[in-house]
């Protein structure tokens, strides 16, 4: 009988000394495999929406596979019952849908121009958290969240880099986690030799949040940032008046610091509603205080359009011009007549992760 206790002893604690193992290597509940291609919104190894180029700017289009582009959605889970708690789960197939077809459809796609377009589907943090009362409960959302982009991106240096040089771009709640990312792994890191831009859009920038990361002053700057937030002339959101700062803003048509004021007439081309369509003149950019103004879209039946925050269409009242300034951005990164620093010492030969 003192033999089989000792048997069953023993038994017992392998089982315990299992279990324990198991618990500690478990992935929390949702946490997205990136491994597994469904958990890219956009990615190379499959057709995707950011592959999509509009009808006019389809003719001699070459997408360049020099660079890669790392993009972060914005919020999609925005219903206000928040069916799935604070933060939407990866594999919703309805969410994942709205996700593909409007933000990396009208959004990704600009930066397929400039090569290999990878972005993950992540735990997103419901509309919600950007105004509850309930500021632990959305910091938490925010922190799951991001916890999911950085897997992603790690998981994207440790996979698919291979030492080439990247965009980060993002927008609304894509720029809240990209914001962190930059901080995180590229400020100040050897990563940042490797960072041909970011584009960082819809969600304040404050000045000095990056302690190396510059503003990007020139059209074909790299290494830099770029930021707006896009609202009708005249018009301070709450957010915007109740900043205890002035936010960095980019003039996504001039791209020049020195040139803060340019009419719609220079803007070539907008991507609305209808995706194969590319509208000229549609808006101009002003660069105001923290904000970039623009006066009411010109397009046919913009009179039953009286939103005068035109969040939603940061990159887009702009897409042509955005895409010629990645494919700008990146010949002068590539060009032998750049720093012989941009990739950093040792990087041909790794991804300096």
């Amino acid at each position: 009988m003192g033999a089989l206790n000792i048997v069953l002893m023993r038994l017992c604690g392998c089982i315990m000394v299992f279990l324990y193992a198991v618990c500690v290597n478990a992935q929390p509940a949702g946490t997205p495999d990136y491994s597994n291609l469904d958990s890219w919104a956009a990615h190379p190894w499959k057709w995707d929406p950011s592959d999509s180029v509009p009808g006019p700017l389809r003719a001699g289009f070459h997408q360049d596979s020099a660079v890669d582009v790392f993009f972060i959605h914005p919020t999609t889970y925005i219903d206000v019952k928040q069916p799935f708690g604070w933060n939407a789960p990866v594999t919703d197939a309805a969410l994942n849908n709205k996700t593909d077809n409007s933000t990396i459809l009208k959004q990704a796609s600009i930066f397929n121009i400039a090569g290999r377009v990878f972005a993950p589907r992540y735990r997103q943090a419901n509309l919600n958290a950007y105004y509850t009362t309930d500021t632990v409960a959305a910091r938490a959302a925010l922190d799951e969240a991001y916890a999911d982009v950085k897997a992603a991106f790690e998981y994207y240096m440790q996979h698919y880099n291979n030492g080439r040089p990247v965009i980060i771009a993002s927008h609304s709640q894509g720029t809240t986690h990209a914001k962190r990312l930059l901080r995180e792994f590229f400020d100040g890191k050897a990563l940042q030799s490797k960072l041909v831009a970011a584009y960082i859009v819809g969600i304040a920038v404050e000045p000095g949040y990056f302690a190396n990361i510059k503003p990007c002053n020139k059209p074909l700057q790299t290494g830099c940032f770029c930021t707006w937030r896009t609202l009708q002339t005249g018009y301070l959101t709450p957010f915007v008046q109740n900043e205890s700062f002035t936010a960095v803003v980019t003039n996504p048509l001039s791209w020049d610091i020195d040139k803060p004021d340019v009419p719609r007439e220079q803007n070539e081309g907008a991507v609305l509603l209808k995706f194969n369509s590319v509208l000229k003149h549609v808006a101009g950019a002003t660069v105001h205080g923290g904000v970039l103004w623009t006066e009411k879209p010109h397009f046919f039946g913009n009179i039953l359009y009286t939103a005068k925050n035109y969040h939603i269409a940061d990159y887009n009242l702009y897409y042509l011009s955005v895409r010629k300034n990645v494919e700008q951005r990146v010949q002068a990164f590539l060009s032998p007549s750049s720093s012989p620093n941009k990739f950093g010492a040792g990087s041909k030969g790794g991804n300096n992760f």
